[in-house]
């Protein structure tokens, strides 16, 4: 690490420590004024109960005082005690959030006898769960870096190769066959990308929701990727729903082009209305799934078991993300009497 960025990331930390010592000590002072407070009206209010009812003492003045001030020793460290105790998991907490600010997310909070008292162990507990979701989205997150990084390394070292073949070609038709391969790289670089922004878009819920009618979503989807419009099988009865147009758009597309990849082309579409969510369900007269893949499918980059086994990029996984984000599911099983169907639920509000 850079010096200067040493010297500010040491500056943020001291920064740290001293907001967390501060903290601990208004919190013991807090709990501290409180049980003090708390025995010496207890204490008054028993001696002027005990004086109303004719319990006078009958000592010298120096012994009521010294009796006074030993009273208030005690009270003043068994005051000063407990707020210690109390207030002491504050700092195993202050600790680890401090060091998952700093990049430690696999730092955890210790909930040993101590965490055992008040809303501790549910601050503790909640902490702990953040700190897992974290790494879990951090690790998932290099995961896909890494393998969209080795999936992109492809096309574009064969976009690489065919540049120099159309370069040194002679033949005219033969390099216009080299620039129509290059172009379609392009496609599936550029169709990649835009699936990482679309993902970006859910990873910092930039959802932009109005009211969508299922039937005209599906038929822009068709437009689109091509199969007629006649395949869609609309039981919706021109039912409407809540979602981000574009992403909703995207995943129903997705739908179609993983049939139209994997299976030869979509046969139908199907549109239901299932209480509180519609789906929107592509059929193909395809391979099917073999036996549990219908879960697989929805990973990034799968390639099948069956006799196709081209990767299916992040369409799929898109296709999970988006219609998680919708308050919905992704789901595929296999068709009675063969081929395959994928689809999504949607919330519809």
């Amino acid at each position: 690490m850079h010096p200067r960025h040493w010297k500010h990331h040491h500056h943020h930390w001291d920064d740290g420590m001293r907001r967390g010592w501060i903290l601990r000590w208004r919190l013991q002072r807090r709990i501290f004024f409180t049980l003090a407070s708390a025995i010496v009206i207890t204490v008054v209010t028993g001696a002027l109960v005990l004086h109303s009812l004719g319990f006078a003492v009958h000592k010298p003045a120096s012994h009521v005082a010294g009796g006074i001030f030993i009273a208030f020793f005690i009270l003043w460290t068994f005051s000063r005690f407990m707020a210690r105790r109390i207030a002491s998991p504050m700092s195993e907490i202050e600790r680890v959030a401090r060091e998952i600010g700093a990049g430690n997310i696999h730092a955890r909070i210790a909930i040993d006898r101590r965490m055992r008292m008040g809303e501790f162990p549910v601050l503790a507990h909640a902490l702990n769960d953040m700190a897992e979701r974290l790494e879990k989205q951090l690790s998932d997150q290099r995961a896909l870096l890494a393998t969209v990084s080795h999936e992109i390394r492809t096309p574009l070292a064969r976009m690489r190769l065919l540049v120099e073949f159309a370069r040194d070609e002679a033949d005219e038709k033969r390099r216009t066959g080299h620039l129509d391969e290059l172009d379609k790289e392009v496609v599936g670089v550029d169709a990649l990308v835009s699936e990482l922004l679309a993902a970006s878009r859910i990873d910092f819920g930039a959802l932009r929701r109005t009211e969508l009618i299922a039937y005209d979503v599906a038929k822009q989807a068709l437009e689109r990727v091509g199969p007629p419009q006649t395949m869609i099988d609309d039981q919706s009865e021109g039912a409407t729903f809540l979602g981000d147009a574009t992403l909703v758009a995207r995943a129903v597309g997705n739908l179609l082009e993983n049939a139209k990849r994997h299976a030869g082309g979509a046969a139908r579409m199907r549109i239901l209305e299932r209480g509180p969510r519609i789906a929107f369900e592509v059929e193909d007269d395809g391979p099917g799934f073999a036996p549990g893949e219908e879960l697989q499918i929805f990973q990034p980059f799968y390639r099948g078991k069956q006799g196709d086994t081209s990767s299916v990029g992040l369409g799929l996984a898109l296709v999970k993300r988006i219609a998680e984000a919708h308050g919905g599911r992704a789901y595929a099983r296999n068709r009675e009497g063969g081929g395959a169907l994928v689809g999504i639920e949607l919330a519809r509000a």
